[in-house]
């Protein structure tokens, strides 16, 4: 099909070019676990930039996994699976959890990995004792800052799970670790390597929904039933959350695909943030209807309001809507809707195999939407056609786990640019804490940080990457 609209972004990068830098070494002490007292929106005087630079070559990528609960557990056979990827230390403060993966490890063919556990500082001994290429950390939300700082200076580079911090501060603390290190942290955006997400960056880089100007993303998920389970989320840490902060505590899910197909940091930027918050309701509901009484949840007071809904602006006069409820009756979406001048696209809504819809000029101007299907054929991204089958077979959320397992490993085997640098992460993270912060002050407008320090205003490579063969 033939798009006539703005420029085709996969050309202009080939015509500008990207520059690596050299990569070195680092050290190994645990810093503080809290970063600088910062106002959020001011930039911090840091190191070399560690935007367009590679990770250190490595013909195997040695891996460390911190936190072996549900996630971590279930993450570990994935990380073992890409060519050249060997896992050789898992830990968790419950040691026989590190145990059970050693296990499973040995059971699927692999040798076994070293166990560290039974510490609330065994992470560390795992970081002081082993030699790790990449780290990969499934703890708590509230640990995810120290065990991903501790991480980047024992040499490793890092993949973290959402967020990879709860507080700005924190966030600035990592960017500038990352720049210091100069080993790369990245936000373990799944989402971002879904089918249809993928196909949509591309879709809108080729031009399809011409000059782009508003997308919506969202983390829309019961999770009742899971946050009271006493055996799934251990000592219920995530139902806590919700009795401590009225923030959107997971929109990335949402937030970092729209911003792949924005070139957010590679040309755009987020400016700002509102946010706002209906009443805390779902779970006391629940609580009420389904909890007996001596369930330890009538102790908890929720706070944390059922839709958190936050709105961004983009210095290009792009609005980015993200949503935030994993407490509501109500089917999974992540939303992933982008629209232009010349269309757009909407997920989650039942059309067709890709499950979106889509309405785009001149090809639909007859008022009726059409399936995604075909677009999804068109744009479909060169990791689902080379890897889809395998990652469908090898790992959850539809294979869109594995995917980025594979990737990342052949991203550090090959020496490339990350696809999600630590400024995406940080960017993308922001909104949980801001939100909170913009909703206490009444759905005031915030700025947000701009974690390049004003690098994002070069186009570069994303997630929309060219092809390469796995070595």
């Amino acid at each position: 099909m033939n798009h006539p609209s703005t420029p085709s972004r996969r050309g202009l990068l080939g015509a500008a070019g990207i520059a690596g830098l050299s990569v070195a070494g680092a050290g190994t002490a645990l810093a503080a676990p809290t970063g600088p007292a910062l106002d959020p929106a001011s930039p911090i005087p840091g190191p070399a930039s560690m935007v367009g630079v590679p990770y250190a070559q490595r013909d195997t990528v040695r891996i460390g996994i911190i936190g072996l609960g549900n996630r971590g557990a279930s993450m570990a056979s994935g990380w073992a699976a890409p060519p050249g990827a060997r896992i050789d230390a898992v830990c968790d403060i419950r040691a026989d959890r590190a145990t059970k993966v050693a296990d499973a490890m040995e059971e699927e063919g692999h040798d076994r990995p070293r166990e560290f556990g039974g510490e609330d500082t065994s992470f560390q001994d795992m970081l002081d004792e082993v030699e790790l290429d990449l780290v990969y950390i499934a703890t708590p939300w509230e640990f995810h800052y120290a065990h991903g700082k501790a991480s980047l200076l024992a040499g490793a580079n890092v993949a973290v799970e959402l967020p990879i911090a709860t507080e700005v501060d924190e966030m600035w603390d990592l960017v500038a670790t990352v720049e210091k290190t100069q080993n790369h942290l990245f936000l373990a955006e799944n989402c971002c390597y879904g089918r249809n997400e993928l196909a949509m960056a591309r879709a809108s880089h080729a031009g399809l929904f011409g000059d782009v100007t508003r997308g919506a993303g969202a983390y829309l998920h019961d999770l009742r039933g899971l946050m009271f389970d006493e055996n799934y989320y251990t000592d219920h840490w995530r139902r806590t959350w919700h009795t401590t902060h009225n923030r959107s505590f997971y929109a990335m899910h949402g937030l970092g695909p729209i911003a792949n197909a924005m070139d957010i940091n590679r040309g755009d930027r987020i400016t700002t943030i509102r946010a706002t918050a209906t009443a805390p309701r779902a779970l006391a509901d629940y609580r009420e209807r389904f909890m007996p009484k001596d369930h330890p949840s009538w102790a908890d007071t929720y706070v944390k309001g059922d839709l958190i809904t936050c709105l961004h602006d983009t210095d290009k006069g792009r609005v980015i809507r993200t949503e935030h409820d994993v407490s509501s009756p109500r089917p999974y979406s992540r939303i992933n809707s982008l629209a232009g001048t010349r269309g757009l696209m909407e997920d989650y809504v039942p059309v067709g195999d890709s499950g979106a819809r889509v309405y785009v000029e001149p090809d639909h101007a007859d008022d009726v939407w059409r399936s995604f299907d075909a677009f999804r054929d068109e744009f479909d991204h060169w990791l689902w056609q080379d890897v889809g089958e395998d990652a469908e077979n090898n790992g959850g959320h539809g294979g869109i786990d594995y995917l980025m397992q594979w990737r990342t490993v052949q991203a550090i085997r090959l020496g490339l640019v990350p696809d999600i640098d630590v400024y995406d992460s940080a960017t993308w993270c922001a909104p949980v804490p801001l939100s909170e912060e913009s909703i206490d002050q009444g759905g005031a407008v915030l700025t947000m940080p701009d974690f390049t320090r004003g690098k994002w205003t070069t186009l570069r490579q994303g997630i929309d990457s060219e092809r390469k063969e796995m070595p």
